[in-house]
């Protein structure tokens, strides 16, 4: 291996697949590649995609006079890998079999055994970095009022954790040495209270808590949705649907787009400007509740994701929350560099590289009297 090993890097999406290459933690160059939907409809299920996505990132390699003989590790964004702890973990079949066997029909599930395949060609290491099911939560944090229904961990964890190891260098300490809340604020919005290295208590970006996002509506009173279920007029994919992906901004003013609801509120749309405060708002609440959950004891505020480069808007954030930590915002997302950085750490050694057994790191409450999960 190189002194400064090279890496790629791989985040495979519905629509497209995200390719990095790496110095270190210098970027070579980043692609996006689209995927036209006449290719994608020839396949039934994600996984049948599998030699196609291969092809795409090799074809890539190749346009930047590259190939997986120049690559050191491989680094990517594995989904579907159920509950575990944060960190790094080896990618070896037992990942491969349990994330290709879970009825997840999405194309994150390529990215370990993509992953694999090209380990096994070149006799390199891959990894999966702080993979996007961790959860860390502690038990209080998962009970609800509702008998049998629990609180789980689906959170932007790549992101939120490269953002706090960051912010934790800033100060001269580490990730595992502080208390810090993130703020993830893009297509989703997911706020979390880190404790010593651990997302300790989130909202379920996943199931539908927390904030109102661009695109998703987050906490609402229960009783009028669960009218609107039974009202002969609503089935339950088109209330999912407002739930995940119309509902937020995107329903309340008809844009997803926060410069385009900036444009708005500058050209003096009243509405839009309540909205959009209304998302700031319910952020800065979140973040207040994340402190008790921290005992007051926070080092740091951090708003990150595409929404966080909106100075006005993270100024209006950082008025409400300004009291409780000091606020530093990156704006962005830093899903690649996240990627590249845990394959530098555990090739370093300065970070451990867990291996993967399949359990759970939550399947329900044991004790005497626990009701069980109803998912």
């Amino acid at each position: 291996m190189t002194a400064t090993p090279v890496i790629l890097t791989l985040s495979p999406g519905s629509t497209s697949t995200k390719i990095a290459v790496f110095k270190g933690e210098e970027v070579l160059f980043k692609a996006n590649v689209q995927h036209p939907a006449n290719e994608l409809a020839a396949f039934d299920n994600a996984i049948d995609q599998f030699d196609y996505r291969r092809k795409t990132i090799l074809d890539e390699l190749a346009t930047h006079d590259m190939s997986l003989d120049d690559i050191d590790a491989f680094s990517g964004y594995c989904g579907s890998m159920g509950p575990t702890v944060g960190g790094i973990f080896a990618i070896d079949e037992t990942v491969c079999e349990h994330v290709t066997h879970t009825g997840v029909n999405h194309p994150a599930i390529l990215g370990a055994p993509l992953l694999y395949d090209f380990a096994k060609a070149t006799g390199k290491p891959a990894y999966a970095v702080n993979q996007p099911d961790t959860d860390e939560l502690i038990d209080v944090a998962r009970i609800t009022g509702y008998p049998g229904v629990y609180r789980k961990s689906h959170v932007h964890c790549l992101n939120q954790k490269e953002v706090a190891i960051r912010y934790a260098k800033s100060l001269g300490r580490d990730y595992e040495d502080i208390n810090v809340i993130v703020a993830h604020i893009g297509g989703g919005l997911s706020v979390a209270a880190h404790e010593h290295g651990r997302m300790i208590d989130t909202n379920d970006v996943l199931e539908g808590s927390g904030p109102f996002a661009p695109n998703r509506s987050g906490d609402v009173p229960l009783k009028p949705v669960v009218r609107l279920c039974f009202d002969g007029e609503h089935d339950q994919r088109s209330v999912l649907n407002v739930v995940g992906k119309t509902g937020g901004l995107m329903g309340l003013v008809g844009t997803d787009d926060a410069r385009e609801i900036g444009r708005r509120i500058e050209a003096g749309d009243e509405w839009a400007r309540i909205v959009y405060d209304a998302m700031g708002y319910q952020v800065a609440k979140a973040i207040g509740g994340f402190a008790a959950t921290l005992k007051g004891r926070v080092d740091g505020i951090i708003l990150t994701g595409g929404v966080s480069n909106d100075k006005t808007f993270v100024a209006k954030i950082v008025d409400r929350v300004g009291w409780i930590a000091p606020v530093q915002a990156y704006g962005g997302d830093f899903e690649m560099e996240a990627l590249a950085a845990g394959a530098v750490r555990a090739i370093a050694g300065t970070e451990a590289v867990m291996t993967y057994t399949g359990e759970p790191s939550w399947a329900g409450f044991t004790q005497e009297g626990a009701i069980p999960d109803i998912g």
